[in-house]
């Protein structure tokens, strides 16, 4: 057995640093709060190179006095917790003294700072946790930390980060949820030389959503307050219904003024949208829960983005009562605005907003004359104006037959329903015998043959059967003893259930097919097995929109996947995605919410192959140009996915949900109690 010994301190910090250290996001938040703790009311953020080779931190805080410079990046060194009792209650966002020294160990850092009623302050840098400058300078009262190169020093770490587009939307992601934590702070972001964000910093929550979320997200908020048992108040923001996200990306929760991820909160909240938003869309919300100082422990994770509770059901009834008050509190019909109506050619009366410079002196005398009289609101209507009998009934033609008639079967003409129908046992009589004799006039459809002549056979064209798969494929092995196969059934397409379900009937079962799950995996096996190479659409008007910073990172680092499948997409600045063309089959309305779904399946997916990431784009493309529920389809489209359902080609969709069930004749009885 090895010896044991204690580490070297420079593997210790190492080790440390890979605890607290993960990425420059990691970094950003460490030195945020630093500053947050230090008093600050002004808070710079520029990053280069998405953070890997320059970050930049400035804040106007108190400074760090001369004697206590080097201590700082000491292990454990901190100003924030003195004895153990100070862990009970923690009132700060840094407490451990670790953040500094984990990031010093792999980078390389300058520091430049002064405390307040200082003339000097101080330039201190170390590379790799070792000090190796130290001189006074000047510069205004606060702290700027510079990190350059980051893990220069672990190359094993190095191979594990992202394009600098999705680590700069990391770090953009976490000085959006301090800006959000603290209205009261002006946050200022810059990468690449270009500011993306910059918050008023006058302590109006609602001024920071504005900035950070966007003009639609912030219009689409309501204002939540409330209080709970134990000193627990909730205030903040939550979406209205409507204006529910496609994920829950765009929930942001703070405990104490920290950005936490907590399961109950997210519970909480959902549970107070029941029955009131859609299914599949998640509500979005800026929160601030204020508690009592021992009773929530922070201690519990590394990064201090996970808490306890001491009370989980206070928590979570504070949350759910001040956000269900708050949505009852606007449970109100929407609003309808109507344009004025407009005034009839020739009308004589004249709006304030009308200008007298274009009316003549007759018009104008009879428009003061008209003002002055007084308003009647009960005016002479002409005879001719009769507008609401003209939707009341349906216009019928000379024969009485309704051109709209709202209330006829999907399928319209027995005739075609008829040729597809099961055969019944077959009289030779009751067959129709095919013209020998070319005769330029065939008798319509809609007519009825009196007597047709019988035949020997049957015309087999007339009813569908199921192909067989044996039949064209040359047996490779002939086997001695070739059993015949029984002839398939035929099957019967007898409607459609609630616009989603296909019903087929074939001997004595039954088949709900679910046609937007079917042919969805009917697209996705066409677009595989033919590479997809989609046609494209140019957009009069590109579209731009703000996604969340992961699927604005998960966008912009698929940009040649996206680019396969017909998508241009570009980042516009801000946060920001541009979009200046689309897959022909993709209406320009739908470009946001198809991206912003491609993007949440690729965060889900966490695939590093390249064909997992395309066959979950091929499933988000078949998706989106497959035939929807509650959507009306004539009997050539449902007979065609009915045909790939029954032939065996389409068993599942690209999801795993099962495109079909059976119910048997004999299940069927039994649930009539016949059986």
């Amino acid at each position: 057995m090895p010896h044991i010994q204690v580490l070297d301190s420079h593997v210790a910090d190492l080790i440390a640093a890979g605890e607290v250290v993960e990425r420059p996001a990691s970094v950003v938040k460490e030195l945020l709060e630093n500053a947050i703790d230090a008093g600050a009311r002004a808070v710079t953020v520029e990053i280069q190179h998405g953070g890997m080779s320059y970050i930049r931190v400035t804040d106007n805080g108190c400074g760090i006095p001369p004697a206590d410079v080097e201590t700082a990046f000491l292990r454990h060194a901190t100003s924030k917790v003195r004895t153990e009792h100070d862990l009970a209650a923690i009132g700060t966002l840094g407490f451990r003294g670790e953040a500094l020294a984990a990031i010093a160990a792999v980078s390389r850092v300058e520091i430049l700072t002064r405390a307040d009623g200082n003339d000097l302050g101080v330039a201190l840098t170390l590379e790799g946790g070792v000090v190796t400058g130290r001189e006074d300078a000047g510069c205004p009262q606060g702290t700027t930390m510079v990190v350059r190169d980051l893990f220069y020093n672990t190359p094993a770490r190095l191979k594990f980060m992202k394009k600098d587009t999705a680590e700069g939307a990391a770090v953009f992601a976490a000085v959006q949820r301090e800006a959000l934590a603290r209205p009261e702070i002006s946050f200022k972001f810059l990468r690449d030389g270009k500011q993306e964000l910059l918050t008023p910093g006058g302590g109006k929550l609602q001024s920071a959503l504005y900035a950070v979320l966007g003009r639609e997200l912030a219009l689409g908020m309501l204002p939540v307050k409330g209080s709970g048992e134990d000193a627990v108040t909730v205030e903040g923001f939550a979406s209205l219904p409507a204006c529910c996200r496609g994920s829950r990306n765009y929930q942001f929760f703070f405990v104490n003024g920290r950005f936490i991820k907590s399961r109950l909160l997210m519970a909480a909240l959902e549970q107070s949208y029941q029955n009131q938003r859609m299914v599949g869309k998640f509500p979005a919300c800026v929160l601030h829960l204020t508690t009592r100082l021992n009773g929530v422990d922070v201690n519990v994770h590394p990064a201090k983005t996970e808490v306890k509770f001491v009370s989980e059901k206070k928590i979570f009834d504070a949350v759910y009562h001040a956000v269900l008050g708050a949505l009852e509190a606007n449970a109100k019909p929407p609003q309808a605005h109507l344009d004025a109506p407009k005034k009839p050619a020739g009308h004589d009366t004249v709006t304030p907003n009308q200008t007298f410079l274009n009316l003549s002196s007759e018009e104008y005398r009879r428009a003061v004359q008209t003002r002055s009289q007084p308003k009647t609101w009960a005016p002479a209507r002409p005879k001719t104006e009769v507008p609401r009998q003209e939707t009341v009934r349906p216009v019928r033609q000379a024969g009485g037959v309704p051109l709209h008639d709202f209330a006829r079967p999907t399928f319209p003409t027995p005739a075609p329903v008829k040729s597809r129908q099961e055969p019944e046992p077959v009289k030779e009589k009751d067959v129709p015998t095919a013209v020998p004799t070319p005769e330029p006039e065939t008798v319509p459809t809609s007519v009825a043959v009196a007597e047709p002549e019988p035949v020997a056979e049957p015309v087999p064209a007339t009813v569908k059967t199921k192909p067989q798969i044996t039949q064209p494929e040359p047996a490779p092995q002939p086997e001695p003893e070739p059993e015949p196969q029984p002839e398939p059934e035929p099957w019967t397409v007898r409607g459609e259930l609630f616009q989603t379900y296909v019903l087929v009937e074939q001997g004595e079962k039954a088949f709900f097919i679910d046609k937007h799950a079917a042919h969805e995996r009917m697209n996705f096996d066409k677009l595989k097995a033919a590479g997809y190479t989609p046609m494209v659409q140019l957009l009069l008007t590109p579209v731009v929109f703000t996604p969340a910073p992961e699927e604005y990172a998960a966008l912009l680092e698929h940009t040649d996947e996206l680019e396969r499948f017909g998508f241009s997409c570009e980042d516009f600045g801000g946060g920001a995605v541009v979009v200046r063309q689309c897959p022909d089959y993709v209406d320009a309305g739908e470009v946001e919410a198809t991206l912003l779904e491609l993007a949440g399946n690729l965060l889900s997916a966490r695939r590093t192959d390249p064909d997992g990431v395309r066959d979950h784009l091929l499933a988000t493309m078949a998706c989106k140009a497959a035939i929807k529920g509650g959507q009306k389809n004539g009997p050539a489209e449902l007979e065609r996915v009915a045909e790939a359902v029954m032939s065996g080609k389409v068993k599942y969709c690209p999801h795993g949900r099962p495109v079909a069930i059976e119910l048997t004749r004999n299940q069927l009885e039994k649930l009539f109690k016949r059986a």
